[in-house]
């Protein structure tokens, strides 16, 4: 089957042409449905809906859910915990604090209720309170590192920097440490006026991670006070060349042309402890940690309301767990004077597509175009959104201007070549197509998803078969558990007259990706080939059941009052927009 993966996320932190490398075959699913906020007849009842609504990521509902019950059992420790943990992790900071205080009643050490309590101290700037609750808190790495950073901040608004880096410093642990260690040493230092030693530590930050974003900014802000200026440009340039067209990088870079000073990443200690909550709270939204990092970027924006990276965070940690809703209303939240604010914008008009607005996605975006045409991000995910919603034409003109825009082609490339070429192809426009298929296997010569289009659409034309054959093989062997690339296989073999070839193939593609429409489509087609009748039928009857494409529906309807004609045509291949990540 001829598959072509919709992009419907764009990672927020990446350049353009990474963008279209990493995020080519990226796909978003449906929002699972917001649990209606209504009250239970009894505490079970009520219970029973907060679980469902935790284990949907629905925190609100989850909170609301919770409180109701606990005011039947005020007393219950684990339901006090519950019910703070999701109260807290729907962003209702200030609504967890009473309920934290709760925790700590009967767990002293709870960690994340006493980092709650700290984080109200610090931006209360009550710093010796915060300290107190931080060294009450039970040990860990990330529970360590954590409230040995935001002790250090504590220190710092109590203008005593020396024993804030102190503090710091007395920290062993992991090697990974030392980049958060030197980062906020360096921020303290650099509010102290420390400048030197300050620029030492983010030196050697930047030595051990130059493609951190938020350690370059840090040390070219750090600099341009320093009165470095031109240093400052070499250090964003060279970011640049890693990570193109960031606009936190370009903004810096525009800023310094005016020959002003560049602001310090961190003005004050509720800003660095929201830094500090920021960093970890991506960190661990990244590697598997989501639950733990949606807590801490809820802190760390409660600090810092207007941070606009932990808000991006916070969105893009939503949009994994598929809380797509929710993803809207943080992106909405970035600051307009931030350079990330078009950025959230995106990704906004994007999650409005996966839930299927896309007039508005469309609209969205058709506007952050003609602000600023050359911004390749709007004009990548513009054209992702009307391939989409199936605008082939006029998503093939805009992946051109994209393409003009990036000047020579590259590897990282190959994916606007390929959605062209489908654009193309659907709009019938196939020495075009096949043009930008070619195009995209030399720049990627392996790339499965090239190979599976390109070959799936000679096959069905009956032209270049042999060659057409390799290339699908090829896309299986790259990607052996993939059910559409195998379903190209198989009806290659079937439009090749190999029918017995073609049943095995196509039965593991429906093994693989049961409820296709096209697949079982095809397998059905291949059971009459060879004599399965009455299997040909449950088949066709199933891919019925699965809502096919419009004349895909016809056709499939005619086959089961006459059965397969002898030189059937073959069926149309849909395009897949909503398959697995991946």
């Amino acid at each position: 089957m001829k598959q072509a993966r919709s992009i419907s996320r764009t990672a927020i932190g990446l350049g353009a042409a990474a963008l279209l490398l990493v995020s080519a075959s990226t796909t978003v699913q449906a929002e699972l449905p917001r649990i209606p906020l209504f009250s239970f007849s009894s505490p079970s009842g009520s219970y029973l809906a907060a679980r469902t609504a935790r284990a949907a990521r629905d925190m609100a509902a989850a909170s609301s859910y919770y409180r109701s019950v606990l005011r039947s059992d005020p007393s219950n420790p684990d339901l006090v915990e519950l019910t703070f943990l999701v109260t807290l992790g729907s962003g209702a900071v200030e609504e967890s604090f009473p309920l934290a205080e709760r925790v700590i009643a009967f767990d002293k050490s709870h960690r994340i209720a006493r980092l709650a309590l700290a984080a109200r101290a610090i931006k209360n700037n009550q710093f010796a309170q915060a300290r107190a609750q931080l060294q009450s808190s039970s040990l860990g790495p990330i529970a360590d590192l954590t409230a040995t950073l935001l002790t250090a901040w504590s220190w710092q608004g109590a203008n005593n920097y020396k024993a804030a880096v102190a503090t710091i410093d007395k920290l062993q642990g992991p090697d990974w440490y030392a980049l958060f260690k030197d980062l906020h040493a360096g921020l303290i230092l650099d509010l102290a006026n420390q400048r030197n030693d300050a620029l030492k530590r983010l030196d050697r930050v930047r030595a051990i991670d130059p493609n951190s974003l938020r350690n370059i900014d840090a040390y070219a802000r750090m600099l341009s006070r320093a009165g470095r200026d031109d240093d400052a440009v070499k250090v964003y340039s060279s970011f640049s060349r890693a990570l193109a067209r960031h606009p936190l990088v370009e903004a810096g870079l525009d800023e310094l042309k005016t020959k002003k000073k560049l602001a310090p990443l961190v003005t004050n200690a509720a800003g660095g402890a929201s830094e500090a909550l920021y960093g970890l709270g991506a960190a661990l939204s990244q590697q598997g940690g989501e639950d733990l990092g949606m807590l801490y970027l809820q802190l760390a924006i409660y600090l810092n309301p207007d941070h606009p990276l932990a808000l991006v965070a916070l969105g893009d940690l939503f949009e994994t767990l598929k809380k797509y809703e929710s993803a809207i209303d943080t992106y909405e939240r970035v600051p307009e004077s931030s350079p990330l604010k078009r950025k959230a914008l995106i990704q906004r008009a994007l999650n409005l597509d996966v839930l299927d607005k896309k007039d508005e996605a469309r609209e969205q975006l058709q506007t952050l175009v003609k602000e600023k045409a050359d911004d390749i991000e709007a004009q990548f995910a513009l054209a992702n959104v009307l391939r989409a919603g199936k605008k082939f034409a006029e998503a093939g003109d805009v992946y051109s201007k994209v393409l003009e825009l990036l000047g020579e082609p590259k590897r990282e490339h190959w994916s606007l070549y390929y959605f062209r070429g489908i654009c193309y192809e659907r709009s019938k426009q196939w020495a075009l197509a096949e043009k930008d298929f070619q195009e995209a296997l030399k720049l990627f010569p392996d790339q499965p998803q090239v190979l599976n289009y390109l070959g799936y659409s000679w096959v069905d034309q009956g032209v270049n078969l042999d060659k057409a054959l390799d290339m699908i093989r090829k896309a299986v062997s790259l990607r052996p558990k993939d059910g559409y690339i195998i379903d190209s296989l198989g009806w290659a073999y079937y439009r090749l007259g190999r029918y017995e070839e073609a049943a095995a193939e196509l039965e593991r593609a429906v093994e693989l990706t049961p409820n296709d429409p096209t697949i079982n489509d095809h397998l059905g087609d291949v059971y009459w080939k060879t004599d399965r009748k009455l299997e040909a039928h449950f088949q066709w009857s199933h891919a019925l059941e699965m809502k096919p494409e419009p004349e895909d529906l016809t056709r499939i309807q005619q086959k089961l009052k006459e059965g397969l004609l002898d030189e059937p045509q073959s069926p149309r291949a849909s395009e897949q927009q909503n398959p697995n990540k991946g």
